[in-house]
Protein backbone atom coordinates (compact mmCIF):
# COMPACT_ATOMS: atom_id res chain seq x y z
CA UNK A 1 0.00 0.00 0.00
CA UNK A 2 1.28 3.14 -1.15
CA UNK A 3 2.32 5.86 1.77
CA UNK A 4 -0.02 9.22 1.49
CA UNK A 5 2.26 12.32 1.20
CA UNK A 6 1.93 14.39 4.45
CA UNK A 7 2.74 17.66 1.75
CA UNK A 8 1.80 18.03 -1.56
CA UNK A 9 2.78 21.17 -3.57
CA UNK A 10 1.21 22.16 -6.72
CA UNK A 11 2.49 24.40 -9.45
CA UNK A 12 3.36 27.29 -6.43
CA UNK A 13 4.21 30.98 -7.59
CA UNK A 14 4.82 33.52 -5.49
CA UNK A 15 4.63 37.30 -6.73
CA UNK A 16 6.62 40.12 -4.28
CA UNK A 17 6.88 43.34 -5.01
CA UNK A 18 5.48 42.73 -8.83
CA UNK A 19 8.59 40.32 -9.52
CA UNK A 20 7.67 36.66 -9.70
CA UNK A 21 9.95 34.69 -7.73
CA UNK A 22 8.48 31.41 -7.38
CA UNK A 23 7.18 30.03 -10.85
CA UNK A 24 5.02 27.05 -10.76
CA UNK A 25 6.80 24.81 -8.29
CA UNK A 26 5.44 20.92 -7.53
CA UNK A 27 6.37 18.67 -5.24
CA UNK A 28 5.74 16.19 -2.43
CA UNK A 29 7.10 14.65 0.79
CA UNK A 30 6.05 11.18 2.59
CA UNK A 31 7.20 10.55 6.45
CA UNK A 32 10.48 9.82 7.19
CA UNK A 33 11.85 11.27 3.91
CA UNK A 34 14.64 14.19 3.67
CA UNK A 35 13.99 16.50 0.55
CA UNK A 36 16.63 18.86 0.40
CA UNK A 37 16.35 22.39 -1.53
CA UNK A 38 18.97 23.33 -3.21
CA UNK A 39 19.70 26.45 -5.06
CA UNK A 40 22.47 29.98 -5.90
CA UNK A 41 21.12 32.96 -3.49
CA UNK A 42 18.40 34.38 -4.63
CA UNK A 43 16.61 31.65 -5.89
CA UNK A 44 13.48 31.32 -3.55
CA UNK A 45 14.34 28.87 -1.28
CA UNK A 46 13.63 30.31 2.24
CA UNK A 47 10.74 32.07 0.42
CA UNK A 48 9.43 28.53 -1.09
CA UNK A 49 9.50 27.70 3.05
CA UNK A 50 7.64 30.60 4.58
CA UNK A 51 5.53 30.23 1.63
CA UNK A 52 4.64 26.80 2.74
CA UNK A 53 4.36 27.24 6.70
CA UNK A 54 1.99 30.36 5.72
CA UNK A 55 4.38 33.05 6.51
CA UNK A 56 4.47 34.75 2.77
CA UNK A 57 1.01 34.46 0.50
CA UNK A 58 1.05 32.60 -2.69
CA UNK A 59 -0.23 34.25 -5.74
CA UNK A 60 -0.85 30.42 -7.50
CA UNK A 61 -1.33 27.23 -6.71
CA UNK A 62 -1.98 24.16 -3.97
CA UNK A 63 -0.56 23.91 -0.77
CA UNK A 64 -2.54 20.93 1.01
CA UNK A 65 -1.19 19.10 4.00
CA UNK A 66 -2.48 15.43 5.95
CA UNK A 67 -5.41 16.39 8.39
CA UNK A 68 -3.43 17.38 12.11
CA UNK A 69 0.28 17.45 10.88
CA UNK A 70 2.40 19.07 13.80
CA UNK A 71 5.33 21.11 12.28
CA UNK A 72 8.56 21.83 13.29
CA UNK A 73 10.51 25.43 11.72
CA UNK A 74 14.27 26.22 12.45
CA UNK A 75 15.25 29.79 11.07
CA UNK A 76 18.17 30.52 8.88
CA UNK A 77 19.54 33.00 11.55
CA UNK A 78 18.62 33.87 15.61
CA UNK A 79 20.34 36.22 17.45
CA UNK A 80 20.83 36.49 21.08
CA UNK A 81 20.62 39.62 22.89
CA UNK A 82 24.16 39.08 25.15
CA UNK A 83 23.10 40.85 28.00
CA UNK A 84 19.51 38.28 28.07
CA UNK A 85 19.63 36.99 31.57
CA UNK A 86 18.12 33.45 30.35
CA UNK A 87 19.40 30.02 30.45
CA UNK A 88 18.70 27.26 28.19
CA UNK A 89 16.41 25.50 30.20
CA UNK A 90 14.30 28.77 31.06
CA UNK A 91 14.51 30.04 26.78
CA UNK A 92 12.62 25.72 26.37
CA UNK A 93 9.95 26.34 28.50
CA UNK A 94 8.59 29.57 27.00
CA UNK A 95 7.47 26.84 23.97
CA UNK A 96 3.51 25.84 24.91
CA UNK A 97 2.24 22.27 24.66
CA UNK A 98 5.07 20.23 24.98
CA UNK A 99 5.07 16.13 24.22
CA UNK A 100 8.42 15.73 24.76
CA UNK A 101 10.15 16.94 28.15
CA UNK A 102 13.07 18.45 27.72
CA UNK A 103 15.01 15.88 29.42
CA UNK A 104 13.73 13.54 26.66
CA UNK A 105 14.92 16.37 23.94
CA UNK A 106 18.17 16.57 25.89
CA UNK A 107 18.61 12.55 25.41
CA UNK A 108 17.66 12.62 22.01
CA UNK A 109 19.85 15.48 20.76
CA UNK A 110 22.57 14.16 23.11
CA UNK A 111 22.80 17.59 24.91
CA UNK A 112 24.25 17.64 28.74
CA UNK A 113 22.23 18.02 30.92
CA UNK A 114 24.87 20.81 32.56
CA UNK A 115 23.58 22.99 29.73
CA UNK A 116 19.96 23.50 31.27
CA UNK A 117 21.31 26.64 33.35
CA UNK A 118 23.96 27.41 30.59
CA UNK A 119 22.80 31.25 29.64
CA UNK A 120 22.05 31.41 26.15
CA UNK A 121 24.24 34.14 25.33
CA UNK A 122 27.54 31.37 26.10
CA UNK A 123 26.67 29.20 23.79
CA UNK A 124 28.67 28.88 20.87
CA UNK A 125 27.26 28.80 17.39
CA UNK A 126 26.66 25.40 17.25
CA UNK A 127 25.52 24.78 20.33
CA UNK A 128 22.54 27.13 19.84
CA UNK A 129 21.82 25.28 16.95
CA UNK A 130 21.61 22.23 19.08
CA UNK A 131 19.05 24.10 21.51
CA UNK A 132 17.22 25.68 18.41
CA UNK A 133 16.91 21.92 17.26
CA UNK A 134 15.39 21.04 20.65
CA UNK A 135 12.90 24.15 20.47
CA UNK A 136 11.71 22.67 17.21
CA UNK A 137 11.10 19.21 18.04
CA UNK A 138 9.45 19.94 21.94
CA UNK A 139 6.25 19.21 20.42
CA UNK A 140 6.90 15.78 18.03
CA UNK A 141 6.56 17.66 14.75
CA UNK A 142 5.48 15.18 12.01
CA UNK A 143 7.92 17.47 9.59
CA UNK A 144 10.65 19.55 10.53
CA UNK A 145 11.29 22.54 8.25
CA UNK A 146 15.48 23.82 8.01
CA UNK A 147 16.46 26.69 6.45
CA UNK A 148 20.44 26.66 5.98
CA UNK A 149 20.58 25.05 10.17
CA UNK A 150 24.47 25.26 9.56
CA UNK A 151 24.98 28.84 8.37
CA UNK A 152 28.26 30.36 10.13
CA UNK A 153 29.17 27.83 12.01
CA UNK A 154 32.11 25.37 12.01
CA UNK A 155 32.70 22.40 10.34
CA UNK A 156 32.65 20.44 12.83
CA UNK A 157 29.81 21.92 14.67
CA UNK A 158 27.98 21.66 11.04
CA UNK A 159 28.64 17.73 10.85
CA UNK A 160 26.60 17.40 14.25
CA UNK A 161 24.06 19.03 13.36
CA UNK A 162 23.24 16.75 10.25
CA UNK A 163 24.34 14.14 11.98
CA UNK A 164 21.68 14.95 14.70
CA UNK A 165 18.93 15.43 12.05
CA UNK A 166 19.91 12.26 10.59
CA UNK A 167 19.72 10.41 14.37
CA UNK A 168 16.10 12.49 14.59
CA UNK A 169 14.86 10.83 11.20
CA UNK A 170 15.60 6.94 12.12
CA UNK A 171 14.36 7.54 15.70
CA UNK A 172 11.17 9.66 15.70
CA UNK A 173 10.28 8.99 11.95
CA UNK A 174 10.18 12.67 11.01
CA UNK A 175 10.23 14.10 7.54
CA UNK A 176 12.43 16.63 7.18
CA UNK A 177 12.56 19.86 4.35
CA UNK A 178 16.08 21.35 4.44
CA UNK A 179 18.03 23.89 2.47
CA UNK A 180 21.35 23.43 1.92
CA UNK A 181 24.20 24.33 -0.35
CA UNK A 182 26.13 21.40 0.46
CA UNK A 183 25.87 18.41 -2.35
CA UNK A 184 27.89 16.50 0.00
CA UNK A 185 25.08 16.92 2.50
CA UNK A 186 22.39 16.54 -0.67
CA UNK A 187 23.79 12.90 -1.76
CA UNK A 188 24.70 12.06 2.05
CA UNK A 189 21.12 12.47 3.96
CA UNK A 190 18.66 13.55 1.20
CA UNK A 191 15.68 11.02 -0.50
CA UNK A 192 15.17 13.29 -3.05
CA UNK A 193 16.17 17.11 -4.10
CA UNK A 194 14.39 19.98 -5.31
CA UNK A 195 16.79 22.70 -7.65
CA UNK A 196 15.43 26.59 -7.91
CA UNK A 197 16.21 29.30 -9.60
CA UNK A 198 12.91 30.70 -9.38
CA UNK A 199 11.45 27.85 -11.31
CA UNK A 200 12.20 24.32 -10.41
CA UNK A 201 15.14 22.92 -12.36
CA UNK A 202 14.92 19.74 -11.07
CA UNK A 203 13.10 17.15 -8.74
CA UNK A 204 14.25 13.74 -8.11
CA UNK A 205 16.50 11.00 -5.94
CA UNK A 206 20.07 13.21 -5.88
CA UNK A 207 21.73 10.47 -8.03
CA UNK A 208 19.69 10.73 -11.21
CA UNK A 209 18.51 14.64 -10.79
CA UNK A 210 21.67 16.29 -10.35
CA UNK A 211 23.22 16.55 -13.47
CA UNK A 212 26.01 18.37 -14.56
CA UNK A 213 23.42 20.03 -17.11
CA UNK A 214 21.22 21.01 -14.14
CA UNK A 215 24.44 22.06 -12.01
CA UNK A 216 25.23 24.31 -14.57
CA UNK A 217 22.21 26.22 -14.64
CA UNK A 218 21.88 26.23 -10.92
CA UNK A 219 25.59 27.41 -10.60
CA UNK A 220 27.01 28.56 -14.07
CA UNK A 221 29.24 27.07 -16.56
CA UNK A 222 31.87 26.41 -13.94
CA UNK A 223 30.31 24.19 -11.50
CA UNK A 224 31.38 20.80 -11.12
CA UNK A 225 31.29 18.57 -8.36
CA UNK A 226 32.64 15.32 -8.02
CA UNK A 227 30.12 12.00 -6.17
Amino acid sequence: METKPILKVTDLSVILDDKKILDNISFEIKPQEVLAVIGPNGSGKSVLLKTILGMIPAAHGEIKWSEGITVGYLHQRFQVDYYLPMTVQEFLDLKPNHKFTIPEVFKLIKIPESWFKKSLATLSGGELQKVLLAWAILDKPQILFFDEPTENIDIVSQESIYSLLHHLQETTKVAIILVSHDLHVVYRYANQVLCLNQKMLCYGEPETALTQKTLSELYGDHAFFHH
